[in-house]
């Protein structure tokens, strides 16, 4: 079950439901994997709406890699994504939200 407390998402892969995280380790993995600029630069690209295919194929990869998952870029860059490409940016843009957001105080 997925604990968006925790930061996790859900991703629907292949018929198989997927709990994606960005951890620390997955967040380094997604840096390093961005073709050009920063994580902040990555977030101010979603926020605007300006992301690109490649940047919701390396955030689930990082989610996926996070959440304890191996399923390779080219796997699911290959994929059937429940929801189609929509889905896989909606929940692309929840893993920044929850990794990035400071929980209610209340």
């Amino acid at each position: 079950m997925v604990n968006p407390h925790a930061g996790e998402a859900e991703l629907l892969v292949n018929g198989t439901p997927y709990v994606l995280k960005l951890t620390l380790g997955a967040l380094a993995g997604l840096e390093a994997a961005l073709e050009e600029g920063t994580l902040v630069e990555l977030v101010q690209r979603f926020e605007q709406g300006r992301f690109s295919a490649r940047d919701v194929l390396a955030l689930l990869v990082a989610g996926l890699q996070g959440g304890g998952h191996d399923l390779s870029r080219e796997e699911l860059a290959s994929a059937s994504i429940g929801g189609g490409p929509l889905q896989a940016a909606k929940v692309a843009a929840e893993l920044l939200v929850r990794s990035f957001s400071v929980p209610d105080a209340s």
